[in-house]
């Protein structure tokens, strides 16, 4: 739902389109702060009751839930912003947990799959919420004083019910991995004496990140950037390039987000479609090149995209950037994955994160500029630039030299990854 709806959103309450960058500012600020701090927490958390993951991803469930259900009552936009923030806030807690969980629980061999499993089901998440809208779009008329449309209201209520829903599938059915009693009365002791140890746990972290691991920056960078760039500008090249309107109070740029609804949601049911062939794929040919050519997928469906003004034509192209989608959920993690010790899979998953949220803050703050005095304020134009990056990400990634596979020393008896020795070490 942020994806796609938010920016119609801030469109329908009387947002410009050079000001969208800076009003998606929620997203790189909370993400650089809180998934870090969530990350370096939950290493250090061991709950009998609750677990070391769980707790937190509960926690930012409950808060997605409550934000998505009052969006659409937003009535100005200082409304949404806020609503956004607090929205972002709670989706960063819930999430890093979640990657961090994948890698405690599953076996070096199945690791990859672990990841590329969490872009199926994004994918089919991303796709029930896209075609939400349209389906909305169709069944309910009017609007509110403010301009939002009801069928928003259907959208982000199904939404709401699916983020708390779905998360307690997962805390209800899936145990963690308990530590040993020596491995917790250590942390427990480590804990006791320092002050502030989630901060100076990911302040070494950050000192100590293996040199591949810092190469992924960049790579990040193009990527992250690119995809902020799409999302807030594709509603408006679809309106334009194939409904034939900029107006964003129009029956034809209503029409527009659903359709682009449609769209986005095409483009993960692609994710989730080719998703695990890409694990196959990353153990045959290696997941630095798998990610290589699935970024040069989305290029050249990003070039295509805004020139085309069939509207039924533009789910060609758009594979391209959902082959893409399904290597940006997961590949890069399984590389990430066999850099760092897997007692620190939290803190190094929240710092990754902040590879996404800074090229994400960078692209708010920049763009709205860029926008109006390099492209023309031309969405058109956006969309090609998104590709032009997602090439210069695919180009850094050769520039990465890939750790090799670590292979299990017993799928089965394999020992607890969570707080091990070097938890004490390296914190």
């Amino acid at each position: 739902m942020q994806q796609t709806a938010i920016n119609p959103i801030y469109t329908f309450l009387g947002a410009d389109p050079e000001s969208l960058p800076l009003l998606n500012m929620a997203g790189p600020i909370t993400g650089l702060f809180i998934q870090p701090l969530i990350g370096a927490l939950s290493d250090r958390t061991w709950s009998e009751k609750w677990g070391r993951r769980k707790p937190f991803f509960l926690i930012g469930a409950t808060g997605c839930a409550i934000c998505l259900f009052l969006f659409p009552f937003v009535s100005a936009l200082w409304m949404a912003v806020l609503l956004l923030w607090l929205l972002d806030a709670s989706n960063n807690t819930a999430m890093e947990p979640y990657r961090a969980f994948i890698a405690d629980k599953l076996p070096p061999s199945q690791t990859a799959k672990g990841f590329l499993a969490q872009s199926f089901f994004t994918g089919l998440g991303i796709t029930l919420a896209n075609v939400s809208l349209f389906f909305f779009r169709r069944l309910l008329d009017g609007a509110t004083a403010a301009g939002l449309p009801y069928w928003v209201f259907g959208s982000f209520m199904l939404g709401s019910v699916c983020s708390i829903g779905t998360v307690l599938v997962s805390v209800l059915s899936t145990p963690e991995i308990p530590p040993t009693p020596e491995e917790l009365q250590r942390m427990r002791a480590k804990k006791s004496k320092e002050h502030f140890g989630a901060v100076h746990g990911i302040w070494t972290a950050i000192v100590e990140m293996p040199k591949q691991l810092r190469k992924l920056a960049l790579v990040y960078l193009f990527q992250w950037y690119a995809m902020n760039v799409y999302w807030q500008y594709v509603s408006l090249s679809v309106a334009k390039s194939a409904f034939g309107t900029t107006d964003a109070s129009s029956d034809a740029y209503e029409s527009a987000v659903g359709w682009t609804g449609l769209i986005n949601g095409f483009y993960n049911v692609v994710t989730f479609t080719v998703a695990f062939s890409l694990v196959a794929l990353a153990k045959k040919r290696g997941a630095k090149w798998v990610h290589i050519f699935c970024l040069l997928c989305a290029t050249a469906g990003l070039l295509v995209f805004p020139h085309i003004t069939n509207k039924f034509l533009l789910f060609i192209p758009i594979i391209g950037l959902g082959i893409a989608w399904a290597s940006i959920m997961g590949v890069p993690y399984i590389m990430a994955v066999r850099m760092v010790p897997s007692s620190r899979y939290g803190v190094y998953m929240g710092i990754i994160n902040m590879m996404i949220v800074i090229p994400q803050l960078i692209q708010t703050l920049t763009f709205g500029w860029v926008y109006k005095h390099i492209l023309g304020s031309n969405p058109s134009n956006a969309i090609t630039f998104a590709a032009i990056l997602l090439a210069l990400a695919a180009i850094a990634m050769t520039w990465i030299k890939e750790p090799p596979i670590v292979r299990d020393q017993d799928d089965v008896t394999a020992p607890p990854k969570v707080a091990g020795p070097s938890v004490q070490e390296g914190e």
